[in-house]
């Protein structure tokens, strides 16, 4: 039976985000994000729609908060080396264990991570030309989002933008996903947090109003299939 989708189940935890978490799951879990996250966060989209347009007019500075094992990064660093275009990204997770592990499966994309929050680099007057996130929202509460959108605007230079995108809660993101995992429950995802995490992250997720509710003026929020948000901040040139 579904659980109930009415409202964000902001008390559960999800298992990866323990400290004690077992550390071969979690790098097994790690491992797998590439492949999941290539299947449910379209990151193709992202890097056509932000990424390239800018990249195009030279080299490009990149920042995703919350970067977990590094895939996303990876994956831009990888399309932007075969489209002979040039660009510095950082990947910035304050879990340490996420920040090693993704240091030492960096391979040739030659990004930079960092075990650090955002605060700390908008504090340092640390700038980028484009920011981004993906599946960190639904770990924050209100004020917890609030303080990212301020760490965010402070990041990004002049004509930057900011992209932090998420699933979207609802009944039928929860049910393709619980249906989607069962099929690799016991091959590609054991060993893993993938499937019951994943499924404690809808259930934490925003929806697009509850994002919409809860923004200042200047952000923009689009829904997107299958099941994506995407809040976004343009930084006026000038």
């Amino acid at each position: 039976m579904a659980p109930d989708l009415r409202e964000r189940a902001v008390g559960l935890r999800e298992l990866m985000d323990d400290p004690e978490a077992d550390l071969r799951m979690l790098e097994r879990t790690y491992r797998r994000f590439a492949v999941v996250n290539a299947l449910v966060s379209r990151p193709g989209l992202l890097y056509r729609r932000h990424v390239r347009p800018r990249a195009r007019r030279g080299e490009v500075r990149i920042l995703d908060i919350g970067a977990g094992g590094g895939d996303l990064c990876r994956y831009l660093a990888g399309r932007l080396r075969r489209e002979g275009l040039s660009a510095r990204i950082t990947a910035l997770d304050p879990d340490e264990r996420a920040i090693d592990w993704a240091r030492a499966h960096d391979g040739t994309a030659g990004v930079e991570y960092r075990c650090a929050d955002s605060a700390t680099l908008a504090d340092a007057g640390e700038r980028f030309d484009i920011v981004v996130s993906n599946h960190l929202l639904h770990h924050l509460d209100s004020a917890e989002l609030t303080a990212l959108l301020r760490d965010s605007e402070k990041l990004v230079e002049p004509g930057g933008v900011v992209a932090h995108q998420d699933i979207a809660r609802g009944r039928a993101a929860y049910a393709l996903y619980a249906a989607g995992t069962a099929l690799f429950a016991k091959n590609l995802l054991a060993d893993s947090f993938i499937r019951i995490d994943g499924l404690r992250s809808i259930r934490r997720s925003y929806t697009a109003a509850e994002l919409d509710a809860v923004t200042t003026e200047g952000w923009r929020v689009r829904s997107a299939l299958p099941a994506r948000l995407e809040l976004r901040w343009e930084h006026p040139l000038g």
